[in-house]
């Protein structure tokens, strides 16, 4: 199988993260601040761990503003609604992902109010534009890194820039940059970041982490077990048991830690580069053929490691099931739960094939899909 979804999830995961999860499960697995046993307090110091690797790829300094989440989902809503209240005031892009627009839209009923700033046909946003839906009640701004649907990068400084001149919060969603773009959240004034494990992290699925800097204050979107102030029934606030209410998933954040680590080691920048090398043999590739249109920005360096692309008369679905079945090429065709991007970018009424890239993934790999594309755009005519 050649695999090009990294985008939905990354695969294959690093050697040894199975071992370190596994010595988990069977060596020392106790729950993690309910106990004073040994592997209770084993299982604590390694997923202590998990958090230093972490914070150290976005030059985090106090690890325990880090909270543990089951995904980037989790994250955004426990971001989102942690820091919202009635009359409140939130700009976003139409290059959000559902689990960015979703919350927001079941915000409205709790008198919170949303500005979607409009973009370009490739996915870029004017910051010009959203700095015209800047009011006095605005509380939030919160913006994708990249897009999921055509990998475009928004201009994140920029953006936090404008956010602390106007004492406006500023929270990233980095799903799709994680792992393969710089971010430092002081450089880039982010007050929230979230993101997901099991993408750019190269992590196990049911990981992700919301980032909380230090002054900003948040509401616990779960009450349960903390391991803490058992007697109080009153949620606790402090980081990060607070927000982690119940059980973690410790064989998973200790995964992640390794993941991370390992891309650490790996160096982001390099992930970067060649990546900016694959996509830019398929990206160049399908735009100079006949009957397939391109979409997102022409220069590969203002995107991730993401192409989408119709075919003239085959649905995007269908594409998808003949590289399966055909060619042992995985990717993914649909909407890709952003159907605001799609409208954006034109492909609101056919879904669009999306094939996504990873650090393991090889450039004759490249060109086999590109054949293939080539093949199954042949039998249209």
């Amino acid at each position: 199988m050649i695999y090009l979804d990294n985008a939905a999830t990354s695969f294959p995961k690093p050697g040894g993260m199975l071992r370190v999860m596994e010595e988990c499960i069977v060596d020392y697995c106790g729950n993690p601040g309910r106990s004073g046993h040994r592997m209770s307090m084993r299982t604590g110091e390694e997923i202590y761990k998990a958090r230093k690797e972490i914070g150290k790829l976005f030059q985090i300094a106090d690890c325990s503003r880090i909270v543990f989440t089951s995904n980037a989902t989790e994250a955004l809503n426990l971001g989102i609604k942690g820091v919202l209240v009635s009359g409140d005031h939130v700009i976003t892009t139409a290059m959000e992902h559902n689990s960015v627009l979703r919350p927001l839209t079941s915000l409205e009923e709790s008198g919170i109010e949303t500005t979607i700033v409009r973009c370009a046909g490739d996915g870029t946003m004017n910051i010009e534009r959203l700095k015209e839906e800047i009011r006095e009640n605005t509380k939030l701004i919160v913006c994708t890194h990249a897009s999921n649907v055509t990998g475009t990068i928004m201009p994140i400084k920029k953006i936090g820039e404008t956010a602390k001149q106007k004492n406006i919060l500023f929270m990233v969603d980095a799903a799709q940059s994680a792992g393969c773009l710089h971010i430092d959240v002081n450089e880039m004034k982010i007050d929230l970041l979230a993101l997901p494990g099991h993408k750019g992290l190269l992590g196990p699925m049911g990981t992700g982490m919301l980032y909380v800097k230090e002054d900003v204050r948040i509401k616990p979107l779960k009450q349960g077990g903390t391991g803490t102030s058992s007697k109080e029934l009153i949620q606790p606030s402090e980081f990060p048991e607070g927000f982690e209410a119940g059980t973690v998933n410790a064989p998973g954040i200790i995964g992640l830690g390794f993941s991370a680590k390992h891309v650490q080691k790996l160096g982001v920048e390099n992930i970067r580069a060649y990546e900016d090398e694959l996509i830019a043999i398929l990206d160049g590739a399908l735009r100079n053929m006949n009957g397939v249109t391109v979409y997102g920005p022409w220069d590969c360096r203002k995107k991730t490691g993401i192409v989408s692309f119709n075919l003239r008369k085959r649905g995007c679905e269908e594409v998808c099931d003949i590289l399966n079945s055909e060619y042992g090429i995985a990717a993914r065709g649909g909407y890709h739960c952003a159907a605001l991007t799609h409208k954006t970018i034109g492909t609101y009424d056919t879904g669009a094939v999306r094939f996504s890239v990873g650090p393991a993934n090889t450039r004759r790999e490249m060109n086999l899909a590109v054949e293939a594309i080539y093949q199954i755009q042949k039998r249209v005519h």
